[in-house]
């Protein structure tokens, strides 16, 4: 690994705020009710509001983005599947540890480049990687939890020229 750029993606419990509450739940007991209390937040109410608004300015928002995936969601079982996803992500979670040990033994250059406003990936996701990377690069935007959809100028510029002092280009 080179380098690694992180937009909202976490690796540390402390980056999972309290609307993560159901789904953890569910993974510490999938059973039927608790998989329905998870179900919520797959409509596309939720999915607009919650993934794509929820911290993000609306008029920098193309609709394409939440249309597409309410579009998904509605085909016949895609909710069922997005439900197996969100009891395995409890995987995920259970590796963070381990994720932590290879920051520390690597000490891969990192870029964490997130929306502030992210309502499940909260900013102390990203402040976390200095645990373990104190050269970690944090960058906070105005932004909820898909920064690339209001701010691809910004978050690239960061990227190109994190890449730029970290990899050799040509």
């Amino acid at each position: 690994v080179t380098a690694i750029v992180s937009q909202n993606g976490n690796a540390y419990e402390d980056g999972l705020s309290e609307g993560w509450a159901p789904w953890r739940a569910y993974w510490a007991d999938p059973s039927p009710t608790r998989r329905e209390a998870c179900r919520a937040s797959l409509t596309p109410d939720a999915i607009r509001e919650g993934q794509y608004l929820h911290g993000a300015d609306p008029s920098r928002m193309s609709p394409d983005g939440y249309t597409l995936d309410s579009a998904y969601m509605a085909r016949p079982g895609a909710d069922e599947i997005q439900l197996d996803l969100i009891l395995d992500y409890r995987s995920n979670v259970a590796l963070y540890p381990a994720f932590q040990a290879y920051f520390r033994a690597h000490r891969p250059p990192l870029l964490a480049v997130w929306g502030r406003n992210d309502a499940h990936f909260v900013p102390a996701g990203a402040e976390a990687f200095r645990r373990d990377l104190p050269d970690a690069e944090v960058v906070l935007l105005d932004a909820g939890h898909f920064a690339l959809e209001t701010h691809a100028k910004e978050v690239s510029a960061f990227v190109n020229r994190f890449l730029g002092d970290v990899v050799d280009l040509r």
